[in-house]
């Protein structure tokens, strides 16, 4: 039975467009985070200052600036998109304004210093979208982000924002939209997979009374920021996405849970709901129907272990963030009690999409059990940094070198590190795997929340494995004793090794205790803690025992092992990296080769950057 809604999307649609088309030449400057640090609001004002006046422009009549969410390429931010004229600037400064002003948008002809650089062509790139970073892109989840006022509605509505919920009301079927999006196959982006729609219909089974949904925005994972700048570049896309989840499910209120981090992605969340509520997107009688659909912001305090579904949970009832035994299920007794649906910013970015174009056309993209496009966060020793969409089962080889651009300074590809401290280490003979849930997992990696960390040649394995495990024991929140315990005892070995006082049984007692906090962790956080462990002992053994056989660091990383000598036959005797040794374990005479004291020196590297010789080599 179909419903009659008060609101004509598709004439909403049809207003914003006139608008927009009236806004004359268009000039999208990213207001990511990450821009915003580089000084794109300077970049902003700039652009306005120089706008006032616009007689001067022949094909246009106006001119406007668009501050938008994060383009992706953080890189090359700032990032200056002006697609009438089909032209994308990187690295913009405020000193470059009044020239682009000046000589392209009036005078025509486009600054050819700010225009990306291929790296292999050595030629000038005018659009992003041929922009190798972006040129093997699909972006679903991301698509509107970078292109659109992330804090103006009607923005939204010119590309679809809240037009899938529209149908979805006016069908009036909530079984029709779980059926859908299980046919899509999308499944969970938040790390473990689990297949959305079959959560959806174990969350419907109990409707009845009070059900909620919750979205999970506590991103946790050090460098990961998929899901913040989603918030940040299209927050109307995540609201809509949730009111449709809300609707197949039979909730009516819902929670944000997003980390306090986020101070943009929370102000612009705010904006948005503000704006639908006002428009009747959201809140009472959605649309004139009889859907009510209310959302709230909890923020969270920076606690890792809240991306758990069930410590999000107790932290949103204003307990402290810590993982319940499971079953119950949320989604049979979750938040205060009541049937709850927890998806991340991700998954449910996807919804609208999926409702609007169809499940077969989301499932025609990726792999046989992983359908559609993940996003990542790709950062490390890698030319192109920045934030990716890809379909699943793109290898590791296309993402690294094609979309980016290969190892900085021509270094050789070490290992990749997958799915944050709960994931894996890719190797070089991984580069050709699809980055799918069933492939990665095959090889003891998983996909996670989407962090990809590139290495290089001179990178330590057993320091990534220290770093991951210090975070994961710091994070841990010590109800249960095999994750609170295994995980202290795991970093005491891992620092033991990397100052070169380990012990070659201090492998066996490293995996032993990986499998023991593995199996009897209570949550994700602990049963997933070992795996950068047990994937590098795996995969770089060698380098293990080369910290305790031979007390040295192939990558020559780790302080403790470092040694330095003074080569005499460079060595000038200048004295200079005697005076600069803070320990004073440099001793010579003038005019005559030094020697270092390697009981008095603490390895800090002092003398290396100061000698003019090169004479100082580390081993």
């Amino acid at each position: 039975m179909t419903t009659e809604l008060k609101i004509d999307i598709a004439q909403e649609q049809e207003r914003v467009k006139k608008q927009i088309a009236e806004q004359g030449l268009r000039v999208l400057v990213c207001t990511g985070t990450g821009c915003i640090a580089n000084g794109s609001l300077k970049v902003i004002d700039k652009f306005k200052e120089l706008g006032v006046n616009v007689s001067a422009l022949t094909d246009y009549d106006k001119m406007t600036i668009v501050p938008t969410g994060c383009h992706g390429f953080c890189e090359q931010g700032v990032l200056v998109i002006i697609p009438e004229l089909h032209t994308a600037y990187v690295k913009v400064k405020e000193s470059d304004v009044e020239e682009i002003y000046n000589e392209h948008i009036v005078g025509g002809k486009p600054v050819e210093r700010l225009l990306y650089v291929d790296p292999n062509t050595h030629e000038h790139v005018h659009k992003s979208e041929e922009i190798n970073f972006y040129a093997k892109q699909v972006r679903t989840a991301l698509e509107n982000c970078g292109h659109i006022n992330a804090e103006c509605l009607d923005e939204a509505i010119s590309v679809h924002a809240y037009e899938a919920l529209s149908n979805v009301l006016r069908e009036n079927n909530p079984d029709k939209v779980i059926e859908e999006i299980e046919k899509s196959g999308l499944r969970g982006r938040g790390g473990g997979g689990f297949p959305t729609g079959s959560k959806w219909r174990f969350t419907a089974a109990n409707k009845g009374g009070k059900s909620y949904v919750v979205c999970n925005g506590d991103e946790g994972d050090p460098g990961a920021f998929m899901d913040r700048s989603v918030m940040e570049g299209d927050p109307h896309k995540l609201l809509e996405g949730m009111a449709i989840a809300g609707f197949a499910v039979g909730a009516d209120e819902a929670y944000i849970y997003v980390r306090a981090e986020y101070p943009l992605a929370i102000k612009r969340l705010r904006i948005a709901i503000e704006q639908a509520e006002k428009a009747g997107y959201l809140g009472q009688n959605i649309m004139g129907s009889d859907f009510s659909f209310t959302i709230h912001i909890k923020e969270g305090a920076g606690a890792f272990v809240c991306g758990e579904e069930t410590a999000l949970i107790a932290s949103i009832e204003g307990e402290r963030g810590m993982p319940r035994p499971k079953p119950p299920f949320p989604a049979n007794k979750g938040l205060f009690g009541r049937p709850t649906l927890i998806n991340n910013v991700e998954t449910l970015a996807n919804v609208p999409v999926i409702m609007r174009k169809g499940a077969d056309w989301f499932a025609q993209m990726g792999t046989e059990k992983s359908k559609g496009t993940k996003t990542f966060a790709l950062t490390g020793e890698v030319n192109n940094t920045g934030l990716i969409e890809v379909p699943m089962g793109t290898t590791l080889r296309q993402i690294i070198f094609d979309i980016g651009g290969g190892i900085r300074g021509g270094k050789k590809f070490k290992a990749a590190q997958i799915g944050g401290p709960s994931g894996g280490c890719l190797t070089e003979e991984h580069l050709d795997l699809p980055m799918d849930y069933d492939s990665l997992r095959s090889v003891g990696a998983m996909v996670g929340s989407g962090g990809l960390v590139v290495m290089a040649e001179d990178t330590c394995i057993v320091e990534v494995a220290r770093f991951f495990m210090n975070f994961t024991q710091h994070e841990s929140c010590g109800k249960c004793v095999p994750c609170r315990e295994g995980t202290k005892n795991m970093l005491k070995i891992l620092e033991r090794i990397v100052r070169g006082d380990g012990k070659m049984e201090d492998l066996d007692t490293l995996e032993e205790l990986a499998h023991a906090v593995n199996d009897g962790s209570l949550c994700g956080l602990g049963k997933t803690a070992p795996n950068p462990v047990l994937s590098t002992l795996k995969y770089f053994r060698d380098e293990y025992i080369a910290h305790i056989k031979d007390k040295k660091c192939p990558a020559g990383v780790c302080t403790a092992l470092k040694s330095y000598t003074i080569n005499p036959e460079l060595c000038r005797g200048c004295s200079k990296c005697a005076r600069n040794c803070p320990a004073e374990a440099i001793h010579g005479e003038l005019k005559s080769p030094y020697k270092i004291d390697q009981s008095k020196c603490i390895k800090c590297g002092a003398c290396v950057a100061g000698c003019p010789f090169k004479a100082i080599e580390q081993s």
